[in-house]
């Protein structure tokens, strides 16, 4: 994401009354990727190092590296995709056909979904529940709309997805991402909703 689009994005999201702090430096930064083990994808980190949003429905980064309980609540978000589909699995109405043969017993589905969902890229929360996958660590990666089993793009990429979000036009001249990136897992999860 270029500067100048980035910082037309803020300023919109400011005209939405999205409440700011300052950006995440690098040491923070650093230090969120090792507490929760996660990458973030190079424009959802160049968002958060520029302007760190704080307002409700927002992931509270900063809390969350200085705080046991910041941890614990960004942990549970980290893990409410996972819950979700385990949630759907268990009422009986979700199984990924590429999992294998699903067993009778909701335990040993428990066992290969945990299993599985340690090869899929992992989910990292923006707004609500609305994720970004951390992978592949680049610029333009699709956001998902996550509730269970029910998963839906968002958003092309960051821009479109807040675009979307917010209810803002992004001016023409920084072009538009027009399908979204495939990625693992995930997209075959949409595709099957569709």
């Amino acid at each position: 994401m270029e500067t100048k689009l980035l910082n037309k994005i803020i300023s919109k999201l400011e005209k939405k009354e999205v409440s700011f702090d300052n950006g995440l430096s690098e040491k923070e930064v650093s230090g969120i990727e090792k507490i929760f083990n996660i990458s973030f994808p190079e424009d959802l980190k160049l968002f958060l190092k520029s302007k760190l949003p704080v307002s409700n429905g927002f992931v509270h980064w900063r809390y969350g590296l200085n705080s046991e309980e910041g941890r614990k609540e960004i942990n549970e978000r980290l893990n409410w995709p996972l819950e979700g589909l385990l949630h759907s699995i268990k009422g009986g109405y979700f199984w990924f056909d590429k999992w294998e043969t699903k067993p009778s017993d909701f335990q040993s589905q428990k066992n290969i979904v945990q299993q599985a969902f340690k090869s899929y890229p992992k989910l990292i929360p923006i707004y609500s529940h609305r994720y970004i996958p951390s992978i592949p660590k680049e610029v333009g990666n699709p956001v998902f709309s996550i509730h269970q089993a029910d998963i839906i793009y968002y958003g092309n990429d960051l821009a479109d997805y807040f675009s979307n979000e917010f209810k803002f036009e992004v001016p023409e001249k920084f072009g538009k991402v027009l399908s979204p990136k495939k990625i693992n897992f995930w997209s075959d999860m949409v595709e099957g909703n569709v």
